[in-house]
């Protein structure tokens, strides 16, 4: 719901006058919200933001006057407002994204047996767009609709990789620590971006939740530029290596299917690097 009103505004480098940066800064607040913190108060909102307490509740006040934010008038708490509604349902209409994601993600779940989701770049920010849980497994992975961290995700490394050169300066001023296993330097991220500019996929290990692991493949749309990845996430102690060849045979055909819907096509390069590291894993799955 989010990405229609971040699409916008996070794409702003500079910032020409006080009006202008204090919507932005109305705005942000809007990110902190997600389905497992659907309602927030203004405290909490002070220290999300990093804010003093008459800041934040003046920049409530406008989003609450444009209807992007309400009060729930029995905790006092807010919340989304009605207004991104409006927005989501027109973003959806005129750059149907998640309605073209959703069966690809099925049909990726289902072969896969474990959690699929897709996400969207906007800006510097991924966002979570859609996702789906497999039925083959009762312990399973729960994605939470949000955003997702460019260095400690599958997803947000596929998108490091082949992305813009300056989300690589965004992902080191913000090395979040999530786990034991979460990238901490710059030079590890380097490293581990760089591993996945010679496969094609991004690879995480516990990075982002204790008990995940995720494997994602970029996603492009018309203008041959990245906008995205799709992921599968699954329980750690079910990361296999024959599962992580599946999940990437898999990925390979949702990328092609989410980058022809969303009017792209996948750029000759990532092809080469998927077709050469599937041939590797399937050589060493026949020595094995």
């Amino acid at each position: 719901m989010l990405i229609c009103v971040c699409q916008t505004f996070s794409e702003i480098k500079q910032i020409g006058g006080s009006k202008l940066s204090s919507a932005l800064k109305s705005l942000h607040l809007l990110s902190f919200f997600s389905a497992t913190s659907p309602e927030i108060g203004l405290s909490a909102l002070c220290r999300l933001a990093k804010r003093d307490k008459a800041t934040t509740h003046r920049h409530l006040q406008a989003l609450e006057e444009a209807g992007f934010v309400e009060q729930n008038p029995l905790t006092r708490q807010y919340r989304l407002g009605p207004a991104l509604l409006q927005l989501a349902q027109t973003r959806e209409l005129t750059v149907p994204r998640k309605e073209s994601a959703l069966p690809v993600l099925r049909a990726l779940a289902e072969e896969t047996g474990e959690t699929t989701h897709a996400s969207v770049l906007s800006g510097t920010a991924v966002f979570a767009l859609a996702s789906c849980e497999s039925i083959q497994h009762s312990t399973r992975v729960v994605v939470d609709l949000n955003k997702f961290p460019l260095h400690a995700t599958a997803s947000g490394l596929s998108i490091l990789a082949f992305g813009p050169a300056e989300l690589m300066e965004v992902a080191v001023d913000n090395l979040e620590k999530f786990t034991n296993h979460t990238i901490n330097s710059k030079a590890s991220l380097e490293q581990v971006v760089q591993s996945v500019r010679q496969t094609g996929f991004g690879r995480t290990i516990q990075s982002f939740e204790d008990e995940v692991s995720s494997l994602a493949a970029p996603v492009f749309d018309k203008t041959g530029k990245i906008a995205g990845a799709v992921s599968v996430a699954c329980v750690a102690t079910r990361f296999t290596p024959e599962l992580e060849q599946t999940c990437q045979k898999h990925l390979v055909t949702a990328s092609r299917e989410l980058t022809r819907g969303w009017g792209g096509t996948v750029p000759e390069q990532i092809e080469a690097l998927w077709a050469a590291t599937l041939k590797s894993s399937n050589t060493l799955d026949a020595t094995s």
